[in-house]
């Protein structure tokens, strides 16, 4: 990958074969809420189904059983669903399934060290995810390189056309890769991921979130010159300041041929506070983008159908479908988290 013209992550509304889940499990993070949780999945689940493959990642012969049975009795296409037995410490493979790009010879996947974003949690596991998913065969023949640079997939996003969004909250955190400066991180990313330019937010995160800032909980390119983003309307929330700032450093930002983004604002619901009194992660940036449609989290707010609307205007072509995600968000993250997308260049077997 020596070109950035002839290498790019691919962009979220590139045309898929497949989006990647990880189905929660009793002995795992979401146990004490699992009931909940497990009715999420099967919602996502179906949702993809009728539109592509699912790849679904989980535990063993008797898992599959159970989550076969839970999606038999809702009705999903199970000739689209592809059981994978692989052992996994968190369910949130956004940042633990190999990125996609496109090159000249076709798809490549990118594997990015992984460590339990910054050593908060166990992952012997999820760090070799990506390994062990390329050598099942189930993303068929599409090679994949190993980055020795620490990288989640939910801390990037892409434009399509050589930008990469990120935060320096996540990415410049000395608990990811304190070897490298600022402008080494920005040529690592160039290198790896076809990268023309970086935009940096200094600005704005969700409480409660535990990936220092991930940029898909606040800013998502929608398409090359369009941008959703968090924010918060409520002057006497406490994160106010800080999301009224990134919205006026996004307002600095161009596309790449210099024009400004038209800017979607989604407001975040009321908070949503665990059994411990801690704030949670609750925002509509984390959708997810698959074929023909929108999957959008949304958390029984008023603010729910006011973020669906404006997506709907963003993807006119796209049916806009509401997931209740409050059941995620308890392990602090949400419907973007948990998925990962692969486009048709990778051929699913």
């Amino acid at each position: 990958m020596t070109s950035s013209h002839l290498s790019i992550l691919a962009p979220e509304w590139a045309e898929q074969s497949a989006v990647l889940i990880a189905w929660p499990y009793c002995h795992g993070d979401f146990e004490r809420w699992l009931n909940a949780v497990e009715e999420t999945y099967d919602r996502i689940a179906l949702e993809i189904a009728r539109r592509e493959t699912v790849i679904l990642i989980c535990q063993d012969n008797a898992h599959q059983r159970h989550i076969h049975q839970r999606l038999t009795s809702k009705g999903a296409d199970l000739d689209r669903v592809r059981f994978v037995h692989l052992p996994y410490d968190d369910v949130w493979v956004r940042d633990t399934a190999p990125l996609t790009l496109t090159t000249a010879q076709g798809a490549k996947l990118i594997d990015f060290r992984f460590n339990g974003w910054g050593g908060k949690y166990p992952h012997e596991n999820d760090a070799r995810l990506a390994q062990r998913l390329h050598a099942n065969g189930v993303l068929g023949d599409t090679p994949m390189d190993r980055v020795e640079f620490t990288l989640e997939g939910g801390s990037v996003e892409s434009d399509g056309k050589g930008t990469i969004l990120t935060t320096s909250r996540c990415l410049l955190n000395p608990n990811r890769n304190p070897e490298f400066t600022r402008d080494e991180i920005e040529d690592r990313l160039k290198t790896s991921l076809g990268a023309r330019r970086i935009l940096w937010l200094d600005h704005g995160y969700a409480e409660g979130d535990d990936t220092d800032a991930h940029i898909d909980t606040l800013a998502r390119f929608c398409s090359p010159d369009t941008i959703a983003y968090t924010a918060c309307s409520q002057a006497d929330d406490p994160l106010y300041d800080e999301f009224k700032a990134m919205e006026n450093q996004l307002r600095t930002f161009v596309t790449y041929s210099g024009q400004p983004y038209r800017l979607i604002p989604l407001n975040i619901p009321k908070p949503i506070y665990s059994e411990e009194g801690d704030r949670l992660p609750a925002t509509y940036a984390n959708f997810l983008i698959v074929n023909g449609a929108v999957l959008v989290p949304i958390y029984d707010d008023p603010a729910d159908s006011e973020a669906m609307a404006r997506l709907s205007d963003v993807f006119p072509d796209r049916e806009i479908v509401g997931i209740p995600c409050t059941s995620l968000i308890r392990q602090y993250g949400s419907l973007h988290c948990m998925t990962m997308q692969f486009p048709k260049t990778v051929r699913v077997s």
